[in-house]
């Protein structure tokens, strides 16, 4: 099974400032992380994450056979940026927030398969980037509605190998794109939640298993609104999450009444992952978890068109490193 050796994470001093600030390798003073412009600071902060990761992984840049990362940018420029200043064969993925997800089946799939030994793959976003982007002038101080997520700033990298020490990719379940109508871009939790539940749904189909198999099944990132449809979804095929579901949209944040229905953004589940879910895999304080990142995948050009935003999300079985000895 193809193994997590190492995994870290940067984030903007609001993240740092959470419940798992303790938690991440580096925390930026202020949003432009020293640099002139939000852009360029999320490419610095990934370009960190990623460095970091193959540090603590033991390895050189040139020992890795392939970088996969993506950004929730147009023609994801921090991602394509930052491999700019590496020598490493380049992949670059869009799944909004469901990316890293993407880029872990990826990975493991191109490692399982005998095509790489080590494997980088990161993913990040900038709550000022992408409301430039997707929203409105950042200087405009608009109304946000309770629906609505509050986009993370953070960058987080993992080092996938055919062998070390660490956390396994066991099973991955691709999802397909699913669209139940939804056009309010600022409930983008409910438009994922669909796509969340027939992954989960799926998964546990193909395998046999029940949600009392894992330790914790994490959306990432639906927020209190999407969960709740989430959910209702899977309890209406007979399958109650409600034990072992969490949310890291809400796990990274104190949950000020700005954040509305939670985080999002590619950097979340990532940065969540990365801080807290892996080490306690790695420990085996966790023994089995499933981590579902979802993406909305709609654009400024969709919403004025008045399209519905489809969405997608992608299911990764992780077990500790002692799980093939000890069993479950």
């Amino acid at each position: 099974m193809p193994v997590i050796v190492s995994a870290a994470s940067v984030v903007g001093p609001r993240e740092g400032k959470g419940p798992l600030g303790p938690l991440f390798d580096l925390v930026c003073g202020d949003t432009l992380c020293g640099e002139v412009s939000w852009e360029k600071a999320e490419t610095k902060m990934l370009r960190q994450a990623t460095d970091l990761a193959v540090a603590k992984a033991g390895l050189q840049d040139a020992e890795i056979d392939f970088f996969l990362a993506g950004d929730l940018l147009n023609q994801i420029i921090s991602s394509s940026f930052t491999a700019r200043d590496k020598d490493i064969p380049f992949l670059g993925l869009y799944g909004a927030c469901s990316t890293i997800g993407e880029a872990t089946a990826i990975g493991s799939f191109l490692i399982h398969g005998g095509f790489a030994s080590n494997v980088l793959v990161a993913s990040s976003s900038h709550h000022d980037t992408a409301e430039r982007q997707y929203r409105y002038p950042t200087e405009f101080g608009y109304q946000r509605v309770p629906s609505s997520q509050w986009t993370v700033t953070a960058a987080a990298a993992l080092v996938l190998s055919s062998q070390g020490e660490g956390p396994k990719v066991e099973a991955v379940t691709v999802g397909r794109v699913l669209d139940f109508g939804i056009t309010d871009a600022n409930d983008m939790g409910s438009a994922m939640a669909p796509a969340f539940a027939d992954t989960v749904w799926r998964h546990l189909s193909d395998l046999g298993r029940t949600p009392d198999d894992y330790d914790a099944i994490f959306s990432g990132d639906l927020g209190r609104v999407g969960s709740k449809a989430a959910l209702h979804l899977l309890k209406q095929r007979g399958i109650d999450l409600s034990r072992v579901h969490e949310d890291t949209g809400l796990m990274i944040y104190n949950m000020e009444p700005e954040i509305c229905s939670g985080a999002s953004g590619c950097g979340c589940v990532a940065s969540v992952f990365a801080a807290k879910i892996y080490p306690e895999l790695k420990s085996g304080q966790m023994k089995r978890v499933l981590l579902v990142p979802t993406g909305a995948l709609h654009s400024p050009t969709t919403c004025q068109q008045d399209e519905s935003i489809p969405s997608i999300a992608h299911a990764i079985s992780l077990v500790y490193p002692g799980w093939e000895e000890k069993g479950s």
